[in-house]
């Protein structure tokens, strides 16, 4: 084939455009890799004097320019950045807490963090910025992350009020958490004198089960290596592992911080020396400012904890605190499809405020039952969670029991329900149940967590129903299982069960089910054993 003039000319002109965009689009990549290494440069050689990158973040310094921090450095650079993280707008000490550390270490980036403007606004010394969290719609989104307003190698983190009187306090603190190592402790702590004492705790958080758990640590000679801390204390951590925290800078900062950390493995260890004083004590100066604090303090906590998913915290002292459902909330799950609820899918069990709303209400219906003359046992997988556990099984979501169903006239709750739901002086439901001929008891007209009743009737020997379920479990079986009907332990009360435990179980879910627990859908979501 021959190639006319015209053709040849438009491949000549094609290629020739083809090397012009070429060695243009080298020369522009050569240019921004110079950019990059001057910006580079440029950003090591500013940020001893700042430690935030120039133009992010909030200054607040009287007569600085935006990104300019008062202090020389030192040749190297600070190595530290003081974080300031809890205080209140109401009343707060940290422009004092500022002005102690740059007084005594001039060349230290000081952070003070908050959700939002502070108002009345802070008054910061030269050498001190605000970073506020909170996203505008006309910044950046680096403006509002912290990770981009801390360069140095550490970080210190300070509560409100507290004063650096020895210079030298930081370089010990770095020294003992260089001293570990790759170890465990990956945080390392000192008291605030003249505040509440500070201690050592051990934090086990369960996030399948979702709760925190607190026990006291004990001390050692050279000082305390635990998972948490409570009290007043003055904190360093790494800044690599600081800001690979899911939430790194969360209120109230130690709780967010421990739970965090927990869940890695990691420990912080107190020092008993040095110590660090606290200029303003108490924090605050009124009764009702005290009280508006520890007001913020509840609510932050209860909304840290919701975020976390920890619906229930064992404290020290044997208390509990919990963030769940009540009677007077929904519960914490919604309408179950397929025998597995949303939870299962997350890798959680049922949680433990829904637990307790269930063993109430099994208390109270089998108190019912009993002063009424209503024969009743323990069944299908409430049964079974006897057998295991002696309680409800962990992932199980409601309560089964049988009655006979001669026996209901005896009860007032339940002989007058074909006319409606009944709402008893306790604030318990009592209902026929839409899904079937069975009743069902719920834990109060907001929380639907509930006791399932199922009646049996007796017909030659076997225990039978007029009406059945998909559930495998819902079969028939001989009345001889309910003669007698024996007392078990369950979830805190003695109930009563089929006498031969055993081969009922068998018999409603096949041989071996006490051994192999499962979920109720394995064809959903099926247990994993090996994490029992």
């Amino acid at each position: 084939m021959r190639i006319s003039l015209c053709q040849g000319l438009l491949t000549g002109a094609i290629i020739l455009n083809l090397l012009i965009l070429y060695y243009v689009s080298r020369a522009q990549q050569q240019m921004m890799d110079k950019r990059k290494e001057l910006g580079r440069g440029t950003r090591r050689a500013a940020l001893p004097a700042s430690g935030l990158g120039g133009g992010l973040g909030v200054p607040v310094g009287a007569g600085g320019e935006p990104g300019v921090v008062g202090g020389e450095g030192h040749s190297r650079g600070p190595r530290v950045t003081v974080l300031l993280r809890e205080f209140e707008n109401f009343e707060n000490y940290v422009g004092d807490v500022a002005n102690s550390f740059l007084r005594q270490r001039p060349e230290l980036p000081f952070l003070a963090v908050a959700d939002t403007s502070p108002y009345p606004p802070l008054v910061l010394p030269e050498g001190a910025r605000l970073l506020v969290l909170s996203p505008s719609p006309d910044q950046p989104p680096q403006a509002h992350r912290p990770e981009f307003h801390v360069q140095t190698e550490f970080v210190l983190l300070v509560p409100d009020g507290v004063e650096l009187e020895q210079p030298r306090a930081i370089e010990r603190l770095i020294r003992e958490l260089e001293g570990e190592g790759g170890g465990p402790v990956r945080l390392v702590a000192a008291p605030v004198l003249a505040r509440s004492a500070v201690q050592c705790l051990h934090l086990r958080v369960n996030l399948r089960e979702w709760t925190a758990t607190y026990s006291p640590a004990a001390s050692g000679s050279s000082g305390s290596v635990c998972s948490a801390l409570q009290g007043d204390a003055v904190v360093l951590i790494r800044t690599e592992d600081l800001f690979n925290l899911s939430v790194p800078v969360g209120r109230p900062l130690f709780s967010s911080l421990f739970v965090q950390t927990a869940l890695r493995g990691w420990k912080v260890k107190l020092l008993e020396s040095p110590c660090f004083a606290a200029n303003h004590r108490p924090l605050f100066s009124s009764a009702h400012n005290q009280w508006k604090a520890e007001t913020r303090l509840k609510e932050a906590t209860g909304k840290l904890m919701r975020s976390f998913g920890l619906k229930r915290l064992l404290l020290p002292d044997g208390k509990e605190q919990w963030y769940g459902c009540s009677k007077e909330t929904p519960r914490c799950f919604g309408t179950v499809q397929d025998d597995t609820p949303d939870y299962l899918y997350l890798d959680r069990w049922t949680p433990p405020c829904c637990l307790r709303a269930l063993r109430e209400t099994t208390k109270y219906v089998i108190n019912i039952l009993e002063t009424s003359g209503v024969r009743y046992w323990l069944e299908g997988g409430t049964l079974l969670g006897a057998v295991r556990h002696q309680d409800i099984i962990p992932w199980d979501y409601d309560v089964d029991l049988g009655i006979y169903l001669e026996d209901i006239p005896n009860c007032d709750h339940l002989k007058n329900l074909d006319s409606g739901s009944l709402v008893d002086a306790n604030g318990y439901v009592w209902e026929r149940a839409v899904e079937g001929d069975f009743y069902r008891v719920q834990y109060s007209e907001a929380n639907h967590l509930h006791v399932d009743l199922w009646p049996f009737y007796p017909r030659n020997g076997v225990m039978t129903k007029d009406t059945w379920t998909e559930h495998k479990q819902d079969v028939e079986f001989p009345e001889h299982f309910l003669q007698p009907l024996v007392p078990m332990s369950f979830a805190g009360v003695t109930a009563y069960s089929p006498n031969n435990h055993r081969g009922f179980l068998e018999l409603k879910f096949g041989e071996g089910v006490i051994e192999n627990p499962q979920y109720p859908n394995p064809s959903k979501k099926r247990l994993d054993r090996s994490k029992l």
